[in-house]
């Protein structure tokens, strides 16, 4: 964990900047999205990484209807999908 002793208030609206050195660091720019969970009671910020809607890797992938999916779970899918029309 990178600690930088900062400390920041929630504006109203519940919103929070977040210091230029730690986007520096994270490589966030303008406009990148980002993924906001808890773990835990920690809240956690990353850099949104899309993956595969089936098993989540975020490698080799095509968008089918909207989805993001990798080449394993397409192949996957095409013979599932060979076989019961048999």
């Amino acid at each position: 964990m990178y600690s930088t002793g900062m400390i920041r208030k929630l504006d109203s609206l519940g919103r929070v900047v977040i210091p230029a050195e730690l986007r520096e660091r994270a490589r966030l720019k303008p406009a990148d999205e980002v993924e906001i969970y808890l773990r835990g009671t920690v809240i956690c910020i990353e850099k949104f990484r899309p993956g595969c809607v089936f098993c989540g890797s975020q490698e080799e992938l095509m968008t089918y209807s909207g989805q993001n999916v990798c080449r394993l779970c397409s192949r996957r899918l095409f013979y599932a999908q060979s076989d019961g029309s048999r």
